[in-house]
C-alpha cells in the first residue's frame, strides 16, 4: 500500500512540474493574407475577409495589427513568452490597403505603450496612521449634527 501511494505521489509530482503551453491572440496565415490586394481593398473588405484585429493603430488609426503569442508556463515560475506574431495591415488616409508585414518575436523588443497606474498623494503616512489619524479630531457636536 505504502508502495502505491509513494508511486502515485511521484506521478502527480511529475505531471505537476510537466510544460503547459497557452496560446493567447490571432494572426491570419498566409492564405487568408493572399486574399488582401495591396491598393484595392479596403478597412470594410479586409473585415469581411480575415475579420477585425483586437488592437488597432493607437494615434492615427493608419494599421491593423493581430498579435497571436504562446507562453510556456513551468510550475510556479512566471510564464515565459516563447513566440510571438504581429501581421500588420497599414492603410493610406483613404483606408485602402497600403502595406501588409508579418513580425515575431525576434524582430522586436516589449515596450511599454502606456502605463495606468495611480499615485498617491499621500507621502510618509501609513496605512494605519491613516486610519488612527482622525480619532483625536472628533467632538461631541459633531456627532448630534
Amino acid at each position: 500500500m505504502a508502495l502505491r501511494m509513494a508511486a502515485f505521489g511521484l506521478v502527480l509530482l511529475a505531471a505537476a512540474c510537466a510544460k503547459i503551453y497557452r496560446n493567447h491572440g490571432y494572426v491570419p496565415d498566409e492564405v487568408e493574407l493572399a486574399q488582401i490586394q495591396v491598393g484595392s481593398d479596403t478597412r470594410e473588405s479586409v473585415a469581411e475577409k480575415i475579420g477585425r484585429p483586437s488592437a488597432q493603430g493607437l494615434l492615427n488609426d493608419v494599421g491593423w495589427f493581430y498579435v497571436q503569442s504562446r507562453f510556456e508556463h513551468f510550475g510556479p515560475r512566471e510564464p515565459v513568452e516563447v513566440s510571438r506574431q504581429v501581421v500588420a495591415i497599414n492603410f493610406t488616409e483613404s483606408g485602402t490597403v497600403s502595406n501588409i508585414g508579418r513580425y515575431g518575436l525576434e524582430d522586436g523588443r516589449v515596450i511599454e505603450i502606456s502605463r495606468r497606474v495611480t499615485e498617491t498623494n499621500i507621502k510618509g503616512v501609513s496605512f494605519i496612521g491613516q486610519l488612527l489619524g482622525n480619532v483625536g479630531r472628533i467632538s461631541a457636536g459633531d456627532l448630534l449634527r
